[in-house]
């Protein structure tokens, strides 16, 4: 179902909450950019428990925002139109 959830923002049927859209490029960044809080070449595996945290939460959100869509396509699934064309 995740890949009809993915097709679903694609083609704007449903839209991202900005505050899902803001973590996951922060995210992005934050991974990719060499300023980390716990730094991976002084702790070493242990310095990726910061990034791992973060895509928790872009999950979560991202999981938040599955959910709701899903309960959408139910309730429009439930609805059955029944005038004479």
């Amino acid at each position: 179902m995740w890949w009809k959830f993915f097709q679903a923002v694609r083609r704007g049927e449903h839209k991202l909450a900005p505050t899902t859209w803001l973590t996951a490029v922060a995210a992005v960044i934050y991974t990719l950019s060499p300023v980390d809080l716990i730094p991976e070449l002084l702790l070493g595996p242990l310095g990726f428990i910061d990034d791992l945290g973060l895509w928790g939460v872009v999950v979560m959100l991202a999981t938040r925002e599955k959910n709701e869509w899903e309960a959408r396509l139910s309730q429009q699934a439930s609805y059955v139109d029944v005038t004479p064309r």
